[in-house]
């Protein structure tokens, strides 16, 4: 019999790199892919990024990286750019989403648009049967279903970025890091002798890396100073540089100091107003501005219907590493409506993912997250 084929995404870091051994070592047919997605010229790559070593671009330094790994396990390498793909179908809407006031996750339209279909279309192409990538997730099919469940990590985690993947999509998808933890995989790395074993987890934006993010996002949406309100009592208590720079439930880099009589337990913002370029913020983590106990999410992506029943407790998770919280779940239309049952919701930020999982951790849909109300403000 022909072994099946499989082409992996094999970024540069650690996890991809063992993600490809393992897949080796399963007997599958295996051949590696380096995925360029950002034009260092043309996108003023060098605005807010930090210095790098030998002068060598962070993107060039993590293919040189894929190239050791792939030629240290006798793995064939190939090298794709998806650069038009990911302006188009990832940037593009994150710049739209920052200027309406939104917080988007360029991951998860990364992983819908570039890593499982234009990166997909691409390996079925050279004929591989399945794509591979080094997430920490799992995939198990009952009855023919495939189901996109969390890994044996739960630390990593990374099903929330992988919520708007279809059924045919993940069908046709490989995690090689399901059952095993990030300490194993660092282990397994060591012991091969990879370049990458000891390498440093990249936490920038897909493919676009790590960099001061506001300097970055201010090359496309220019700065604009405004007022910053204490919401209570409508009072002026500092100034921001963009409404469009923040997020619901952010407390660092506000630049609010001491303010004469008022005692500060942290300040958060809780609203944001695009139009008249205002933040409003609460003095402390527990002010009821920063709770609701009812959310409504568009654009649905219902990976599992069959599992949906709206008398049944779901949990929903609001963002990456966010505590899954219990709640009941009723579609409306195109939209759905996302209940709280025991624990309010804190910090629903517009633009965000909601991931709703099963109490099986499988993922059951997932939406954005559009508007939040609280008792008493709907």
């Amino acid at each position: 019999m022909n072994k099946i084929k499989v082409l992996l995404g094999l970024s540069g870091g650690v996890d991809s790199a063992v993600a490809l051994y393992l897949l080796k070592e399963q007997g599958y047919d295996v051949e590696a892919c380096f995925m360029r997605n950002w034009d260092s010229l043309l996108n003023n790559d060098q605005l807010g990024n930090p210095t790098v070593d030998d002068d060598i671009c962070p993107q060039e330094k993590d293919y040189l990286d894929a190239k050791l790994v792939a030629d240290k396990l006798g793995v064939k390498l190939y090298r794709k750019d998806f650069v038009k793909e990911y302006w188009d179908d990832v940037f593009s809407n994150l710049i739209y989403e920052y200027e309406h006031g939104r917080t988007p996750n360029p991951d998860v339209l990364c992983n819908k648009y570039i890593k499982f279909a234009a990166f997909l279309d691409y390996a079925k192409s050279l004929g591989f049967d399945f794509i591979a990538m080094g997430h920490y997730a799992k995939k198990i099919i009952e009855d023919g279903k495939s189901y996109l469940v969390k890994p044996k990590d739960r630390n990593k985690d990374q099903t929330y970025f992988l919520a708007r993947l279809n059924r045919k999509q993940l069908d046709k998808a490989i995690f090689p890091l399901s059952d095993i933890s990030k300490e194993e995989v660092r282990e397994i790395a060591l012991k091969l002798g990879l370049n990458v074993a000891n390498k440093k987890d990249s936490t920038g934006i897909c493919f676009i890396g790590e960099r001061h993010f506001r300097q970055f996002l201010s090359n496309y949406i220019p700065m604009k100073k405004g007022d910053i309100i204490e919401i209570d009592t409508n009072r002026k208590i500092g100034e921001h540089q963009g409404v469009f720079y923040y997020t619901i439930g952010q407390r660092k880099g506000l630049g609010i100091g001491g303010i004469k009589d008022i005692k500060s337990h942290g300040w958060f913002i809780v609203k944001k107003d695009v139009k008249n370029n205002i933040l409003y913020v609460a003095n402390g983590d527990e002010d009821k501005h920063l709770y609701s106990d009812e959310v409504i999410v568009e654009d649905i992506n219902l990976l599992a219907p069959e599992l949906l029943d709206e008398s049944k407790t779901y949990q929903v998770q609001f963002r990456y590493r966010a505590k899954d919280v219990l709640c009941r779940v009723k579609l409306q239309d195109d939209k759905a409506i996302i209940y709280a049952l025991d624990e309010k919701f804190k910090a629903v930020a517009p633009g965000q993912l909601a991931c709703i999982y099963t109490l099986d951790n499988r993922v059951l849909l997932s939406g954005t997250i559009a508007l939040s109300k609280r008792e008493g403000n709907r």
